[in-house]
């Protein structure tokens, strides 16, 4: 058992003593001073961009705690002129952490119902659409560059069908072309983020908090929790969790278990989600990372590969717990984090944080850029400007021909979200992990560019891709573009395919019918 008091692990072994080690290096290299000194040559060449101008995170959430009275008024006016619904619009850092609020929190009284629309598939941005009000809807665009082509897609549809801007807020860094936009439009308001954090390391700011406030969750509470975690992340000695498990996972990713694996009980399930982005987009670089995998069904030891590390958001789910003690005593490191209560999340995000900028000076790579992602953005500009030309689907043999660990297999989707899409993918990855014993990745495109995609393009040479995409049965304008809804998803799959096979990954492509029927060609 580790002696610090906030989580609990069980690290093999043969990997104990390459932790120790880690944790010994850290403490005489002062990481935890460095960090909070923001001291950029802790992870990069003094200069680097993109390092001491990413630690806003560090602090936030004592700084959002003087706004809560502003949060409050805006809930309250919200409420008082009869809103019942707010929807986020917005997309990876942007929508990931309301969508766990969303999920783990549910529905609360007397908030407002949250939606979260992170797709560009036609036929969800239309679900959305018809399933609220709009007269009694509050949307909130959000973009930290307040450019970005999703949520400026989404916002040219709502727009459309509701022209009083007062139906509207935005969360954007300060100066961004949204803020403009708010401006030209009557927004209600504008929310500023802090331009000191990166998008993924900022659940605790106004991308985060914004839509829970709206949602009638007590940020207050949350916050409390993440300024504890912080007060903990200073320690300089033992006792300090962040330290621990970013050395933790840092020197396990060194040592060859660098998968992953998030099982968290409810109502945090969804915690996954926003993790992922963390961790892949973090340190998914140079050929290296930590590659996150979640909501993967839970299995027996002995379908693992020797690359797993399998970390417990624990609430009280006993089978969970007996899943894990199984692959405890098989050999598998399981690091422990205890739960205790909804407003607790923000202990988990923030020790989350701080995690994976410590592993990131394990891995001695730059937790904070993200040099892939643009690339597919790009791909995806030039095919909706030029077109894709002819795309050879491939076939699913190239994908599962000597597969096996440390290989990965990542499915992803260009669909519309649903419960049913999303049992089938389950059975496919329990297949798949039963047969190969290798680990799988799941997300719905576009969103997983913003997420794995980068641990895609950027970690090491060992995924196998699997791209599902559909043919919408109806599509939707975007209003003021030369192309459709339909149009702008297949251009993302089209150029996130291409981006992979130019980085000389196998990737295949199926036009999806019967998910299940896959299996049977593996």
């Amino acid at each position: 058992m580790s002696d610090v008091t906030t989580i609990e692990a069980d690290v093999p072994e043969r990997y104990a003593e390459a932790v120790s080690i880690r944790l010994r290096r850290a403490l005489e290299e002062d990481v935890v001073g460095r960090i909070w000194r923001k001291d950029g040559t802790l992870w990069a060449p003094e200069g680097t961009p993109e390092v001491t101008n990413r630690l806003g995170w560090l602090d936030i959430a004592d700084r959002e705690r003087e706004q809560l009275d502003t949060y409050k008024a805006f809930a309250d006016g919200l409420r008082a002129e009869g809103y019942r619904d707010a929807v986020v619009l917005g997309m990876g850092g942007s929508s990931l952490a309301p969508e766990v609020f969303r999920q783990s929190f549910g529905k609360l009284d007397p908030g407002l119902t949250l939606h979260v629309l992170d797709s560009t598939h036609p036929h969800q941005v239309r679900e959305v659409l018809n399933s609220i009000d709009l007269d009694r809807a509050l949307m909130i665009v959000s973009s930290k560059s307040g450019g970005t082509i999703e949520p400026m897609s989404m916002f040219k549809a709502f727009s459309a069908r509701q022209g009083d801007g007062s139906h509207f807020a935005a969360v954007t860094d300060p100066g961004s072309g949204l803020e403009a936009l708010a401006g030209e439009h009557g927004f209600r308001q504008v929310f500023h983020g802090d331009p000191d954090i990166g998008g993924r390391y900022s659940a605790l700011s106004p991308f985060g908090l914004v839509p829970a406030v709206a949602a009638g969750i007590d940020i207050g509470a949350v916050l409390d929790s993440a300024i504890g975690a912080a007060e903990e992340c200073r320690v300089e000695g033992g006792g300090n969790a962040g330290l621990w498990l970013g050395c933790a996972l840092g020197e396990l990713a060194r040592q060859g278990r660098n998968k992953l694996t998030f099982v968290a009980d409810a109502p945090f399930t969804s915690y996954g989600i926003w993790a992922e982005q963390l961790f892949a987009e973090s340190t998914g670089k140079l050929g290296t990372g930590i590659l996150p995998i979640a909501d993967e069904p839970l299995l027996a030891p002995e379908a693992y590969g020797e690359d797993r590390v399998f970390v417990h958001i624990a609430a009280g789910d006993a089978d969970n717990a007996a899943k894990l003690a199984a692959l405890k005593d098989a050999g598998n490191p399981v690091i422990t984090i205890h739960a205790v209560g909804l407003a607790d999340l923000g202990r988990i995000f923030y020790l989350s944080e701080f995690a994976v900028a410590v592993a990131g000076w394990a891995l001695e790579i730059n937790p904070f850029d993200q040099p892939n992602v643009q690339e597919a953005k790009d791909n995806t500009n030039r095919v909706l400007k030029d077109g894709s030309g002819e795309i050879d689907n491939g076939a699913l043999r190239e994908l599962t021909g000597g597969l096996e660990p440390p290989a990965y297999f990542a499915i992803m989707g260009y669909l519309p979200y649903s419960a049913e899409t999303e049992a089938a993918i389950a059975r496919l990855r329990e297949a798949l992990i039963e047969r190969y014993h290798v680990a799988t990745t799941w997300g719905y495109g576009p969103r997983f560019l913003h997420s794995t995609g980068q641990f895609h393009k950027g970690g090491p040479k060992t995924g196998r891709f699997l791209q599902l995409i559909d043919e919408p049965a109806e599509d939707l304008e975007i209003p003021g573009e030369p192309y459709t809804f339909a149009t702008l998803i297949r251009a993302q799959a089209d150029g996130d395919l291409q981006t992979l096979r130019n980085h000389g990954l196998p990737a295949v492509r199926i036009s999806v019918g019967d998910i299940d029927a896959i299996k049977e060609q593996l």
